[in-house]
């Protein structure tokens, strides 16, 4: 007999089989139970999270001969051929396929006659968001008045890219992603009955790596045992993943912790002597930056997904908060910089050193500075740093001067007088800064043009109610009230749904109830967000315009015969926010 892959043998046979989706099976089989049955339904998801596979399920349901119920017979023909993929009243689809709209109409052609042998004809369309505009117009007469024995299950993995049309007329049904510990689960449930010897963490590896899909986590595991010779164990799923243990990580961490560089570099090397994924290495590292985060502010929403809640309660006493957010920034520039650099080992390491060089107490000390007393350091510390910053401040000023921002001709400004000086047998003091200027907030009868920016800035708001502010300029003002009026261009984004935000941020401001009220029209003076946008173009034009009058700039134009494309270039932001 040949040999069956693990995703296929171990495909569900019905509801009961399923691991997790029971948002989905509750839902089914309270519809199947009490015969409340629509015509039709969306599955969305990932790969490999379910989707044809309860839409399969469904069909042997709705299709046995024992009766429509939420536990099929799997005894009966109907039953045994939706199994074995030969049942002629399921009618499966590859839209993917086919797209064009001639196969829609030929597929649809027969929808009027009766199923030949089951109670329904069930037509099962995959990736059904490919169908092209014209297919789904053929489509949506039919989904508008099916015929009573027609039921239509459809797949995607982007709903986004289905007409609203389509949307409107079936039931959605959204499929989440397997978290680590299900997988593991089921991983344990198949090894064991295929009795298959395994290592725990070896099962942790490859539940990460299949990120939430159990069709990718079984054909991982189908890899894993011919990789080990009939064995799934750590050391071999390491080597086949290209990730090194996850103790490993949680080393690099401590030794990030203990500022211990020869530690770090270390398990730079053994990391290197694996071959390893760096891109898999830094994304686990993030995520327990992340994890330790959630444990430092409530060690309670930790779990135990990835098998190491001891270690990241652990790390999380060790670290303190500002470090891990530090950490967390470095990580995500070096996963930017990584796609830059010219050897990935290289980029860790640097990555590495990095986190040793910006902790805020300061870069790592070479062997001879640790031999130095403590008297010594403090010493050296107080006559060091005026030196530093005063050269810091003549190479900015130099630096400067080189890039125009102060003209050739204008003397470098000289310190300010009352600054004190610094004599020989005092040590240095830096001055302290100026006290805040406490700047009291306005009533809302005081709110002007000028201000009013200040105040949707400081709403505290994010996301469309942040924006339906921003393009809004106050009309109406009175002690109790604020009336707004939105830009007409942007009356899309009105929906009473965020007022009462707006109105909770806007009396959490002033500190007063207030009672906002928002129309649409045109306003006489420029929006918060209309002055950003405004800003932005000023700004981008004004780089630009430096850009071409560069005098290197023109005489690469003038020799080479060259033509400057303004529309391709782009300013750091946009490139940041491009690669983002």
């Amino acid at each position: 007999m040949s040999y069956q892959v693990l995703a296929r043998k171990w495909r569900p046979k019905n509801f009961k089989e399923m691991a997790g989706q029971g948002h989905v099976l509750q839902t089914l089989v309270h519809a199947l139970e009490s015969g409340r049955l629509h015509h039709a339904y969306l599955f969305t998801g990932t790969r490999g999270v379910g989707k044809t596979t309860i839409a399969r399920i469904l069909a042997k349901c709705l299709n046995c001969e024992q009766g429509v119920s939420a536990v099929p017979c799997e005894q009966c023909d109907s039953c045994r051929e939706i199994a074995e993929g030969r049942f002629i009243d399921l009618i499966e689809v590859d839209a993917a396929s086919r797209t064009k709209v001639e196969d829609t109409r030929e597929l649809l052609e027969n929808v009027q006659y009766a199923p030949s042998r089951g109670r329904y004809k069930v037509y099962l369309i995959d990736e059904v968001h490919m169908l092209s505009t014209h297919s789904f117009n053929a489509l949506l007469k039919t989904l508008e008045e099916p015929p009573p024995h027609v039921k239509f299950l459809l797949a995607t993995t982007d709903p986004q890219k289905l007409p609203v049309t389509i949307l409107s007329r079936c039931l959605q049904f959204n499929l989440k992603n397997f978290t680590p510990d299900k997988i593991v689960d089921y991983l344990q449930t198949v090894l064991v009955a295929e009795q298959i010897s395994f290592e725990e963490p070896a099962l942790w590896h490859l539940a990460r790596a299949a990120h939430g899909s159990m069709r990718d986590a079984l054909t991982l595991l189908d890899q894993a045992i011919a990789f080990g010779q009939g064995t799934v164990s750590d050391l071999s799923v390491q080597a086949l993943l290209g990730t090194p243990s996850q103790l490993v990580v949680f080393r690099i961490l401590r030794g990030i912790s203990t500022r211990n560089a020869a530690d770090l570099l270390a398990c730079a090397a053994e990391i290197a002597e694996h071959n390893a994924n760096y891109y898999q290495l830094l994304e686990n590292l993030l995520s327990i930056l992340h994890r330790t985060a959630i444990a430092q502010v409530f060690p309670q929403a930790v779990d135990n997904s990835n098998g190491d809640r001891t270690n990241i309660l652990e790390l999380a006493s060790q670290l303190s908060p500002e470090d891990i957010q530090l950490y967390y920034q470095i990580g995500l520039k070096a996963q930017q910089d990584f796609s830059l650099a010219p050897d990935l080992q290289m980029a860790f390491e640097m990555f590495l050193l990095r986190l040793l060089a910006f902790t805020p107490d300061g870069p790592v000390r070479t062997c001879e500075q640790l031999s130095y007393s403590q008297q010594a350091d403090s010493d050296s510390a107080a006559v060091l740093a005026p030196a530093v910053s005063a050269s810091a401040v003549e190479s900015a000023q130099t630096e400067q001067k080189k890039k125009h921002l102060i003209p050739p001709e204008q003397p470098v400004a000289s310190p300010p007088e009352h600054l004190p000086q610094q004599l020989p047998d005092q040590p240095h003091k830096s001055p302290e800064p100026p006290a805040l200027k406490q700047i009291a907030v306005p009533t809302p009868e005081q709110i002007n043009s000028s201000n009013w920016m200040e105040v949707v800035s400081k709403s505290g708001l994010s996301g469309i109610s942040a924006n339906l502010l921003a393009n809004c300029v106050p009309e109406l003002l009175a002690v109790d009230k604020i009336e707004l009026l939105l830009d007409e261009k942007q009356s899309s984004l009105f929906n009473e749904q965020y007022m009462s935000d707006i109105q909770e941020a806007l009396s959490t401001y002033f500190n007063k109830d207030l009672q906002v009220i928002i129309r649409v029209g045109m306003p006489a003076t420029e929006s918060p967000a209309a002055y950003r946008q405004r800003a932005r173009q000023e700004h981008r034009q004004t780089a630009i315009d430096n850009f071409t009058d560069d005098a290197l700039v023109l005489e690469i134009v003038k020799r080479f015969s060259a033509t400057i494309k303004q529309d391709s270039l782009k300013l750091h932001s946009e490139i940041n926010h491009d690669r983002s």
